[in-house]
């Protein structure tokens, strides 16, 4: 990675982007097309409350049709990344379903459940590349965001739980369908999920659950950002459909998946960002200074 994009990720002092204004969110432009989502309530140990969940579709969903945005970095203001549900907030919610009978709340239910899974959908349905820059602690639906973000870094003083079942319930909204796709062990896997035990920042990099590990908050969140300034030197055409096509690979079969980029690049190898791309090579120049057209 280029000293100069990593200079200029660091300098540039963050702007509040227009168009996100959030009670549980706090979303920055950075430079070289970035934004930074910050999950912004440290008073409350960053826990989700009912606005988050419905803020988080929003924010995202916005992202999505950004144009001048080609990558994300997400993180939690003040001591830790998230703490998880906000059990007070929600118990309303959660302790009171409505309906007349078994069969209404049921449907209740199973409808709530399917807008809050889609807090965290919406981010891996995102074309942008999310770049989780975790710290402290990262406990229940924290790990259901997580594990829905493209790229994982966390520092040193990072736990993960899956604290689900010390309240009583499975883990429903990603956390089970996801980790194991992002962790190799089956094993490691259950045994989180069934015991919330902590996992500790160095066993989370040996597990694959992160990429890697930092000293503390400062320099995480500079590595993060200065990935985050490589990915969008690229071509935006090559990096979003790079990530489209990686996620239709994880849930499809080979075969299938090579159709599907088939079709894909019918198209899009008809973009001028290969042409850019390959005579900024011939010529040895850096992608940064290549100017590829909004996507």
């Amino acid at each position: 990675m280029s000293s100069t994009v990593q200079d200029e990720a660091s300098k540039a002092a963050p702007v509040e982007a227009p168009g996100h204004s959030y009670q549980s969110l706090r979303v920055t432009s950075g430079p070289e097309h970035i934004l930074h989502v910050q999950i912004n309530r440290p008073e409350k140990r960053n826990a989700m409350n009912k606005a988050f969940w419905s803020e988080m579709v929003e924010c995202f969903n916005k992202i999505s049709e950004d144009a001048s945005c080609r990558a994300v970095v997400i993180s939690g203001e003040g001591k830790m990344f998230t703490s998880g549900i906000d059990l007070m907030d929600m118990a309303s919610v959660l302790l009171q379903p409505q309906g007349e009978d078994v069969a209404r709340i049921s449907w209740y239910i199973r409808n709530l459940l399917s807008k809050h899974q889609e807090t965290f959908s919406v981010i891996e349905k995102c074309p942008k590349p999310v770049i989780a820059a975790i710290h402290g602690g990262c406990i229940g639906a924290g790990v259901d965001l997580i594990t829905a973000c493209d790229i994982r870094y966390c520092a040193q003083d990072a736990f993960f739980q899956v604290k689900e079942v010390d309240i009583g319930l499975a883990a429903d909204v990603g956390t089970l369908q996801r980790l194991p796709r992002v962790i190799g062990s089956q094993s490691l896997v259950n045994e989180l999920a069934f015991t919330a035990r902590k996992l500790m920042a160095d066993e989370a990099l040996s597990s694959g659950l992160v990429s890697r590990v930092f000293p503390d908050k400062e320099a995480l969140l500079d590595a993060a950002f200065s990935l985050a300034a490589e990915i969008s030197s690229k071509s935006p055409v090559a990096v979003q459909g790079t990530k489209v096509n990686l996620l239709y690979a994880r849930d499809h079969p080979v075969a299938d998946s090579l159709n599907f980029v088939r079709n894909w690049n019918m198209s899009m190898l008809q973009t001028d960002d290969i042409v850019k791309s390959v005579q900024a090579a011939m010529e040895k120049k850096e992608l940064k200074s290549v100017t590829f057209s909004k996507l």
